[in-house]
């Protein structure tokens, strides 16, 4: 008992103590409150200095522990390209719509892509237009067939691939060369602000959208209703790149302007025109008619021998 008698002493000496320095504390006795040592806890508010400091330094530490969760992953992760592909199909609508509808002064990145650039709708854009070349160049062949018994068709799944392997090529690395020589010339000009890389894939990847329609198109058997569906595609989609660049190259030279968005038109060309040779022909190579022979002779036919007119007049 004069053990406990002792140990009660003490606490309230104490809190006496505690409550002098600071008048406004409140205390909690052992009964409300079991402390591990078994004292009495002590509860100061904003104006104290006990219990404070441990709650900031635990927000300090919650907050640490949140910005380290909200870190950007790095490019060789899933998650870092996985932001690339979260959009919806009104943002794509949206922006294949930007692509088909050219305006001057309307410019693509700001009024559709507004910073937050997509690899979905390139990815499927690419893909759609690589299998629609191969299905409609084999269809373009077997209704040549039916026109034309003569003709032999036999399935060309190696357009498939010829059609991937171009499509997406030119969709990464003609932005590519692009991106780096905007980038060179930002350095000659200081003014110049080009777009980043991934903006610049999907500026070339919504603009290949209006050739999916005209491909198809193409299977009508009218040569010159043909290439004039080649023209109107080829018009809006290099229209559409040239009012989008324009405001970045704008700031350069007119002779660097100038070659570059040539530069970017001429590509567009070759690459229309050499989907619509290699993937639209009326016949394959291997079909194509055997040169003339000469013309066989009745047999028993004697040929009278010529001689020369020096000969017969002597």
């Amino acid at each position: 008992m004069a053990a406990a008698d002792e140990l009660t002493f003490h606490e309230f000496q104490e809190a006496t103590d505690l409550l002098a320095k600071t008048p406004d504390a409140t205390t909690r006795s052992r009964n409300d409150q079991l402390t591990p040592q078994g004292h009495v806890a002590v509860a100061m508010d904003s104006g104290g200095s006990y219990g404070a400091e441990e709650e900031v330094e635990e927000e300090s530490d919650k907050a640490a522990l949140l910005q380290g969760e909200k870190q950007q992953p790095g490019f060789w992760t899933f998650g870092y390209y996985q932001s690339f592909f979260d959009v919806d199909t009104s943002q794509v609508l949206d922006r294949i719509k930007g692509s088909l509808l050219p305006r001057p002064g309307h410019n693509f990145v700001r009024h559709h892509l507004r910073s937050r650039p997509d690899l979905y709708g390139p990815f499927w854009i690419c893909a759609t237009l690589a299998f629609v070349l191969a299905i409609t160049g084999n269809l373009t062949l077997l209704l040549a067939q039916r026109r034309d018994p003569s003709i032999h068709y036999s399935p060309q799944f190696h357009k498939v691939t010829v059609a991937g392997i171009t499509i997406y090529c030119y969709a990464w690395l003609v932005p590519l060369a692009l991106w780096g020589f905007l980038q060179w010339r930002k350095g000659v000009r200081e003014r110049l602000g080009p777009y980043t890389f991934l903006e610049t894939v999907c500026i070339y990847g919504y603009s290949l959208f209006v050739f999916i329609p005209t491909v198809i198109l193409w299977l009508i058997p009218v040569p010159w209703l043909q290439w004039l569906f080649g023209a109107l595609a080829l018009a809006l989609s290099a229209t559409g790149l040239v009012f989008t660049l324009w405001p970045v190259v704008r700031e350069d030279t007119r002779l660097a302007a100038a070659a570059l968005l040539s530069t970017v038109v001429l590509l567009h060309a070759l690459l229309a025109l050499g989907c619509k040779l290699y993937f639209f022909q009326t016949l394959p190579p291997e079909h194509t008619a055997p040169p003339p022979q000469a013309t066989s002779l009745p047999p028993h036919t004697l040929l009278t021998p010529t001689l020369p007119q020096s000969i017969t007049a002597s």
